[in-house]
């Protein structure tokens, strides 16, 4: 397990990039303002506190990657999901560092 997946509890970059190309669901976790100032194209923005009331957003998804901006709330976010039962959920960490990966 390399440094990225101990702190994220998510794919390698490498494995990330080949994620986001197949399409993988991106969620934007922060609040509606920080997503406004900056996000990633073809996100969604679901902020962390509005994810339980939108888990039909991630029904029939093949991989989710969920991110913010320093890691924490997309670590929270996995966790909510995983405990409503989605197991294709990866912690993409910042906005940013998924941002480099989209085409």
């Amino acid at each position: 397990m390399n440094v990225y997946e101990t702190l994220f509890g998510g794919a390698g970059t490498a494995n990330l990039e080949s994620i986001i190309d197949e399409g993988a669901f991106l969620v934007d976790v922060r609040t509606t303002g920080e997503f406004a100032c900056g996000n990633v194209k073809g996100s969604m923005n679901i902020p962390l506190d509005t994810l339980q009331a939108s888990l039909s957003e991630f029904k029939d998804k093949k991989h989710i990657i969920v991110f913010c901006q320093s890691g924490g709330r997309s670590s929270m976010a996995k966790s909510i999901l995983e405990q409503a039962g989605f197991t294709n959920v990866i912690n993409g960490g910042t906005w940013n560092q998924v941002n480099q990966f989209v085409k």
